[in-house]
């Protein structure tokens, strides 16, 4: 129950941007839930199509959805709108191109209120725009799972978790210091560090309940070679400050934060359009030189594949060289 004898509350936050095709199948998903105590926080934000009018619509016919509307300033943006107007217990996030099982939140909550925790998970899988599943990007457990922070964290530095806020139930009093960066992709990663040290474990479900739609267009994923989203200097970005965090909450987890901060300039090395491998490009300069310096860190690290140690120690040597041979290599050149 929550406070004193009323049902606990549910806010499940869905920050909408021109989704109009997707949208009834995300609502009518949450609409579902076998946890019927809950409120659909609906949040336009700024669409230039139908999908404000559509989510009005929607929320005729169910007394729970509330739609709020706001000039487009990003998902984090919407998010946080949500959240100031959420009254749950607890919240939840759906993203809206994405979809849920029926049992989803009546789960998640369970797992909480049986361990009196802050924060739960369910597993996830990804669907292509055909309709197939696609490989899992984090495998899910064969029974429930109690983390601690630090194993969570851990975790996310071997990209092997989940940081998603999506799959998430997280106790309402978290939100009350810290909000979602606005103008930054990445943003689940950046908050999810900030708030595991205030979190003692995390229970892992292992259903698959969550159903990402992976769809082209949306931050990486999109079909032009020659664009560079923001999302890969986020990436670098927030491998800096976990590194910072890691050092003060979980000192014994520093090789894995180097790992993880090397890994996320790997990623960015080769991805960054070879035109953009200029003097010019001050943070791309930065990563080189950050790739220069930590050489012996990446040839050590017990965390890093071979094929890993080798780019890393090319890609601090000869970068531009290094990038035309691998997309002669992949076929691209």
């Amino acid at each position: 129950m929550g406070e004193g004898s009323r049902p606990i509350l549910i806010s499940v936050i869905v920050p909408i941007y021109n989704i109009v095709e997707y949208l009834p199948r995300c609502v009518n998903s949450i609409r579902r839930q076998t946890y019927r105590n809950l409120e659909i926080i609906l949040v336009d934000d700024g669409s230039t199509d139908n999908s404000g009018a559509l989510a009005e619509k929607m929320a005729l016919e169910d007394k729970r959805i509330r739609v709020f509307h706001k000039e487009n300033g990003g998902s984090s943006s919407a998010r946080n709108l949500g959240l100031s107007k959420a009254n749950g217990d607890y919240i939840g996030f759906v993203d809206s191109d994405d979809y849920i099982e029926p049992e989803m939140y009546e789960r998640l909550l369970a797992a909480m209120l049986e361990e009196n925790l802050l924060m739960a998970q369910i597993s996830r899988d990804e669907i292509d725009e055909q309709g197939n599943r696609m490989p899992n990007v984090c495998e899910p457990p064969d029974k429930l799972e109690l983390w601690e922070c630090e194993r969570f964290m851990r975790e996310l530095l071997l990209h092997r978790g989940d940081c998603s806020f999506c799959t998430k139930l997280i106790h309402a009093s978290l939100f009350q210091e810290e909000k979602f960066p606005e103008g930054e992709l990445n943003e689940d990663f950046y908050l999810l560090v900030k708030l595991l040290p205030k979190v003692p474990a995390v229970a892992i479900l292992p259903e698959q309940d969550y159903h990402v739609f992976y769809r082209y267009g949306s931050n990486t994923r999109t079909r032009n070679k020659d664009d560079f989203p923001q999302v890969f200097t986020d990436i670098v970005r927030n491998a800096d400050r976990v590194q910072e965090i890691v050092g003060k909450e979980y000192p014994a987890l520093l090789p894995e934060a180097m790992r993880f901060g090397l890994f996320q300039r790997l990623d960015y090395m080769l991805h960054i359009p070879i035109s953009q491998m200029n003097r010019e490009n001050i943070f791309y300069q930065q990563v080189k030189t950050y790739l220069k310096k930590h050489r012996k860190d990446a040839v050590r690290s017990q965390y890093l594949t071979q094929k890993n140690k080798v780019y890393l120690v090319l890609l601090g040597t000869a970068p531009r060289l290094v990038r035309k041979v691998h997309s002669i290599l992949r076929g691209k050149g």
